[in-house]
């Protein structure tokens, strides 16, 4: 068991407590895989999407696009109205540790890369995503995860102390960018990892 006393819990969002992914709407709008490959790696590019989550409009980001690829104005437009079906579900396992967490009296927040809007709109769908303390959203501070300064922000709006601080999320890089501004982190890969890591900072889960 690990001797540091964690006070906070962070977990992320998308791919650690909810399933995204692109292809799943796209399969019936470009139904060709070679197709809608390429697709994304030109068009509506893992880069150009993530701009969205540093808080640029979608308005703004379909306009940029659709000047360089007109020809493919339909399926630029439909990346953000089938949004909703690149996150058709949660991760159950996930959401049921985070919930008895919350229910134990652990202090539970949020911090994601996420798009403004569809923040709103998953939160209306997944009510899950109201239970703990509160949420920092990179698109409404204008920064993102893994920049120094997001969880500097996140410590300040809700009183943490980072080294008291267990931080959640799949990525390599933001869970080395906590470790970074001085936090504990654990690598998410799936829900019954997560039981056991947790377990291992003393949590009874």
């Amino acid at each position: 068991m690990t001797q540091v006393d964690i006070n906070h819990i962070v977990f992320d969002i998308g791919r650690v407590l909810l399933h995204y992914d692109p292809d799943l709407a796209f399969a019936t709008i470009i139904p060709d895989a070679g197709d809608r490959q390429w697709f994304f790696d030109n068009v509506c590019t893992h880069e150009w999407n993530i701009e969205q989550d540093r808080g640029r409009s979608w308005r703004e980001a379909e306009d940029l696009l659709i000047a360089v690829h007109p020809q493919h104005e339909s399926n630029i437009r439909a990346f953000r109205q089938n949004w909703h079906r690149m996150v058709p579900h949660a991760y159950e396992g996930s959401v049921a540790t985070m919930q008895t967490l919350i229910r134990q009296g652990h202090d539970v927040t949020l911090l994601t890369n996420f798009a403004a809007d569809t923040f709103t709109e998953a939160r209306d769908r997944f009510e899950f995503l109201n239970e703990p303390r509160g949420a920092t959203v990179s698109a409404e501070v204008r920064l993102m995860k893994p920049e120094r300064e997001i969880y500097e922000t996140h410590v300040a709006k809700f009183a943490l102390e980072p080294a008291a601080t267990l931080f959640i999320d799949d990525s390599p890089a933001n869970v080395e960018g906590a470790k970074a501004a001085g936090w504990q982190s654990i690598l998410f890969t799936d829900p019954a990892k997560l039981t056991i890591d947790l377990r291992s900072y003393g949590f009874d889960v």
